[in-house]
């Protein structure tokens, strides 16, 4: 059983940092891509960013020069470090992953439950 927990959510001002973690815990084999999403009620989840096991990493537009995505293999842990928050930023934030719980297993697909960012104006 693998499971995703994202934390360090919540209300923030205009022009404020949060840090998001995002830690995998279970029968874990390798993690390769893991990502943050947003949603807001009503529209699509929406890629953020995303980071390879090498430490690649690719961003939405509207994030760019603001967030930053980062990991930590050994702990097997993401993190997301929001700057310059916007109100258009407020979402849930989600973070999935590709995890291999065996070297004989496939990649599948992980989500966390959420961590919801708001941002004040």
């Amino acid at each position: 059983q693998v499971q995703l927990v994202e934390s360090g959510g919540g209300l923030v001002q205009t022009g404020g940092s949060l840090r998001l973690s995002c830690a995998a815990s279970g029968s874990i084999f390798s993690i390769k891509i893991m990502g943050w999403h947003r949603q807001v009620p009503g529209k699509q989840r929406e890629l953020v960013a995303r980071i390879t096991s090498d430490g690649s990493t690719n961003y939405a537009d509207s994030v760019k020069g603001r967030f930053t995505v980062s990991r930590d293999n050994a702990k097997n842990t993401m993190y997301l470090q929001l700057n310059s928050l916007k109100p258009e930023d407020t979402a849930v934030y989600y973070c999935n992953a590709d995890i291999q719980t065996t070297p004989y297993k496939r990649l599948s697909n992980y989500w966390g439950q959420g961590t919801q960012v708001t941002v004040s104006s």
